[in-house]
């Protein structure tokens, strides 16, 4: 099983690309099920879960190809299999995402239950309550969700908790349906906004993305496309927090500061100095950091407010700031997994439920440690460019399924990093 080694101390420098947006990406390719026609994409991140929903894709009959531009095509022209099975579902929570799709052209799905990170409770009740509120009918049959449909039939749904994943499948289901369905206390997550744009560009008749309330007025068929998708806000913070955790001075290519608010504001609470660069073919972030981080309290929450996906990048980032901050977990009751891990490399932090209180230390230190989840791992990456002498990360097939070659770009950015068995 493939490791880290990274030997810690120098400061980050130089500029990187960002890759497209990993939970942007899937919902999009689980949107080339609603059409019997091409759809082209770009910006389409390598990772692990990117070439899984592909191979689960292609079990159904979804022809695939990639162009010598590096640009993907879908076509399910040929879809003969409406199943998602265990083994392919079992690594990645995302799969539930041809549900909705599924069922909206085929009027039928069967979609094992699904696994991905061990962070906490993520049901898919949510998901199964909207769609019967459209008209299916959905058994659970032996780990597996069964549905049925004639043909959707729009209707109000309201979400009883702000859920990504369950706006995405909803709003896909919603495009075939009968009629207007409208979304109330749905996400508004940027990776919503992007999926909708795709569709739109398919033909579908969406308003209101990116608020809490979205209207989707139901077509008979919807053609092919061609979209780009998003620079991946996520990946853009953890190198963000990364140049700031060394010391360092970076610049990103090709992301966006306008879907950063809140880290942004963080680090800049933090001491950092941040630039941004925009033009109408082009997009960067300059960040330059302190010569000692201050620390920042943070509290995660829906979109706007700060992401969850950026709380333990920030855990590491104040392991070594002047202060103490006090972190609050609001979305998973399980995200602190990385916190003993840190304290390996000796970060002075505190858990108590939902909260950690993490008091800054004059310095980390080498050692071996083992990812729990995606963003757990890239907490212990930050860590370990910061700790003096090696840190060895085990487990780091979590950073696959989310980052696309880590440790090349961060070498690129002088980072001493390589991948080992």
């Amino acid at each position: 099983m493939d490791k880290l080694l990274i030997q810690g101390g120098a400061p980050l420098q130089g500029e990187v690309r960002i890759s497209g947006a990993k939970n942007a990406a899937l919902p999009i390719l689980c949107a080339g099920l609603l059409t019997s026609e091409t759809v082209s994409l770009t910006n389409v991140p390598h990772l692990r879960d990117v070439t899984t929903m592909l191979s689960l894709l292609g079990g159904m009959g979804m022809q695939v190809t990639v162009d010598e531009t590096m640009e993907l095509t879908l076509n399910g022209a040929h879809i003969h299999r409406r199943e998602a099975p265990y083994d392919m579902v079992k690594t990645m929570r995302a799969s539930i995402l041809v549900l909705g799709p599924l069922l909206a052209r085929f009027g039928e799905a069967r979609v094992s239950l699904p696994g991905g990170c061990a962070i906490g409770s993520r049901p898919v009740d949510l998901h199964i309550k909207g769609l019967k509120a459209m008209g299916a009918q959905i058994e659970i049959e032996h780990g597996y969700i069964v549905a049925r449909a004639e043909r959707l039939k729009g209707t109000r749904i309201f979400m009883d908790l702000v859920s990504v994943t369950g706006t995405e499948n909803l709003m896909m289901a919603a495009t075939l349906a009968e009629g207007e369905t409208v979304i109330e206390n749905a996400a508004r997550e940027p990776e919503v906004v992007d999926l909708a744009q795709c569709l739109t560009s398919m033909g579908a008749r969406i308003s209101g993305a990116g608020t809490d309330v979205i209207r989707i007025r139901g077509v008979e068929r919807l053609s092919g496309a061609r979209h780009r998708i998003m620079p991946d806000r996520i990946e853009t913070g953890t190198y963000l927090c990364a140049a700031a955790a060394t010391g360092g001075e970076i610049r990103l290519l090709d992301t966006s500061a306008s879907y950063l608010d809140a880290v942004l504001d963080k680090l800049m609470d933090a001491g950092c100095d941040i630039v941004t660069e925009k033009s109408p073919d082009h997009e960067a972030i300059r960040l330059r950091a302190p010569r000692k981080l201050t620390a920042v309290s943070v509290r995660t929450a829906p979109y706007p407010a700060f992401p969850t996906d950026m709380q333990a990048q920030f855990m590491a980032l104040n392991t070594i700031a002047r202060g103490t901050a006090v972190i609050r977990e609001t979305i998973f009751e399980n995200r602190f997994m990385h916190a003993v891990e840190l304290k390996r490399l000796g970060a002075n932090i505190r858990i108590d439920g939902n909260q950690a209180v993490v008091e800054g230390v004059e310095r980390l230190t080498g050692a071996a440690v083992m990812a729990t989840d995606l963003r757990a791992s890239a907490s212990l990456v930050i860590a370990g460019l910061v700790a003096e002498g090696e840190t060895l990360i085990d487990r780091i097939y979590h950073l696959d399924r989310g980052y696309e070659a880590i440790e090349e770009k961060l070498s690129r950015l002088g980072a001493r990093i390589k991948r080992v068995r």
